[in-house]
C-alpha cells in the first residue's frame, strides 16, 4: 500500500477509535458556506465532520472492527465523529437537514452497531444528556423520597394534633 494512503487511513482509524460513534452523511449538492456552517454547528456539540474517500473509511472501519456499511458508503460522503454525545450531533444533522434540505443522513455506527437513517433520526429526538441524567436521578431518588415521607408522617400527624389541641385559634 502506498505510504501516503496508509497515513490517511491511520488518521481515520485514530478518529474512529477515539469516537463512540460515526455518522455518515451524503453532502451532494451542498455549497461550501453551508458545509462550513454545518461543521461549525457540529464543533459546538464536540463533534467533527471529515471528508475522506469511501475506500479509505471502509478500511479504517474494518481495522477498527466496526461493521461494514455495505453499499451505503457510496457517493459524496462525509463522516462525523465526536467525543461523547451522539444525540447532540444527530440533532444538529436533523435540524440542518430540515433547514437546508441537505445533507442526507445515510447511516450511523454506535457501540459497534450499524444504524439506519431512521434510527439516527430517532436518536436526534432524545433529550440532551443533562436532561436524561436528571430524569435518571429523579427515578433513582423517588423510592427514597417516598420512604422519607412515610417515616415522617406519624410525627407530622402528631404535631398537627398537638397544635390543634393547644392552639385552637389557628
Amino acid at each position: 500500500m502506498n505510504p501516503d494512503k496508509k497515513i490517511i487511513i491511520d488518521g481515520l482509524l485514530e478518529r474512529v477509535n477515539a469516537s463512540p460513534f460515526v455518522l455518515v452523511i451524503d453532502y451532494t449538492g451542498m455549497t461550501v458556506p453551508h458545509f462550513s456552517e454545518l461543521r461549525n454547528r457540529l464543533v459546538a456539540t464536540g463533534a467533527e465532520c471529515h471528508v475522506a474517500k469511501n475506500t479509505y473509511m471502509r478500511k479504517a472501519l474494518a481495522e477498527a472492527g466496526l461493521p461494514d456499511p455495505g453499499d451505503q458508503l457510496t457517493g459524496q460522503t462525509a463522516f462525523i465523529t465526536g467525543e461523547q454525545d451522539v444525540a447532540a450531533a444527530a440533532k444538529v444533522l436533523k435540524n440542518f437537514e430540515k433547514e437546508f434540505k441537505k445533507p442526507g443522513i445515510k447511516l450511523g455506527i454506535l457501540d459497534g452497531l450499524l444504524l439506519g437513517e431512521e434510527q439516527v433520526k430517532a436518536i436526534a429526538e432524545l433529550p440532551p444528556r443533562e436532561v436524561l441524567l436528571a430524569q435518571l436521578l429523579g427515578v433513582i431518588n423517588a423510592p427514597a423520597t417516598k420512604l422519607l415521607r412515610t417515616l415522617n408522617e406519624p410525627g407530622a400527624s402528631l404535631a398537627r394534633v398537638i397544635k390543634a389541641k393547644f392552639n385552637p385559634d389557628s
